[in-house]
């Protein structure tokens, strides 16, 4: 399975998606991240995601044509003000999640919490499959 989570500069939310999936994925699923215009990983991202054991040191923001979007079994995107990336054709998930941008390191502890419970219940697979 292919997971995609898509936010506008892959900076913040998407980021810290992709590290949150990557962590508790089932064996076997490949995860990524992206945005419409992609920029760099906010330094608060990647503090607020190694308060919570997960290194994003080494990410890197990227662009749509840098992931499987024609593959993937399911996009997410994560844009709450913003105009979110389209995906014409994938099962897609809407997660509207405010950017934590330029709000300090509090509000990035906030998304990523909010964006790691959302996580947790993404693969925890039942009857009906993905929440």
């Amino acid at each position: 399975m292919k997971v995609v989570f898509l936010c506008v500069q892959n900076s913040a939310r998407s980021q810290i998606a992709e590290g949150w999936g990557r962590h508790f994925a089932p064996p076997g699923t490949e995860v990524y991240s992206a945005g419409s215009s992609p920029a760099f990983v906010r330094p608060d991202a990647i503090a607020a995601m190694a308060e919570g054991g997960i290194d994003l040191t080494s990410h890197t923001s990227k662009g749509l044509d840098d992931v499987p979007l024609d593959d993937a079994d399911f996009v997410i995107t994560l844009c709450a003000d913003e105009v979110c990336p389209v995906v014409p054709g994938a099962n897609h998930l809407h997660w509207p999640i405010d950017d934590p941008a330029h709000k300090g390191v509090d509000v990035f502890r906030q998304a990523r919490d909010e964006i790691r419970g959302r996580i947790e219940r993404l693969f925890d697979l039942d009857a009906e499959g993905l929440q």
